[in-house]
């Protein structure tokens, strides 16, 4: 059986995914005239005896606000083979894109398509928390992890642009 994701925020504690998505819809209806950016992604934190995942949910209205929220995953060892955790970092976020169905897909697309002649857009990201950078441990990673958020259907993000993964999940793993 699949295990329930709980997601939350600053004001909601726990929500399940279909609160999740109901925050999401109310928060493009407000102004279905914007430019949307659904993004996902995971940071992962090695403490002393486990090593903490969150994945994080944001819609953000570019230039004009956010909504976000996260489920955290607690592995109970130490994680420090940095293959096993990026790739599970990315597994993670691929089963939050998973929730989001064709039919929930097309219901956020639904809102803004009268308003796209008009300049509306949504698009949808997924975020890794690796670089391509000369010096960054990562780099050999970013191909194999690319390719699997690309073959979601959805637009890969690395550093600096994985902003959900290396910004906002970063703050909740600490």
């Amino acid at each position: 059986m699949e295990k329930k994701h709980m997601f939350q925020n600053i004001t909601h504690k726990k929500m399940d995914f279909d609160q999740v998505f109901n925050h999401i819809l109310t928060f493009m209806n407000k102004e279905p005239l914007g430019n949307y950016r659904l993004m996902l992604g995971t940071d992962s934190q090695i403490h002393p005896s486990h090593t903490i995942f969150i994945t994080g949910i944001v819609i953000q209205r570019v230039g004009k606000g956010a909504w976000a929220c996260f489920c955290k995953e607690l592995i109970r060892r130490k994680m420090t083979t940095l293959h096993e955790r990026i790739s599970y970092e990315t597994s993670l976020t691929e089963r939050v894109a998973a929730l989001f169905t064709e039919e929930k897909k097309t219901e956020m697309i639904d809102i803004i398509l009268p308003h796209i002649y008009k300049g509306a857009t949504f698009t949808m990201e997924g975020h890794i928390d690796i670089g391509s950078g000369e010096r960054n441990r990562t780099r050999v990673y970013v191909n194999e992890m690319v390719a699997r958020i690309e073959s979601l259907g959805i637009e890969p993000k690395i550093k600096p642009d994985s902003i959900v993964a290396s910004s906002y999940a970063n703050k909740y793993t600490k």
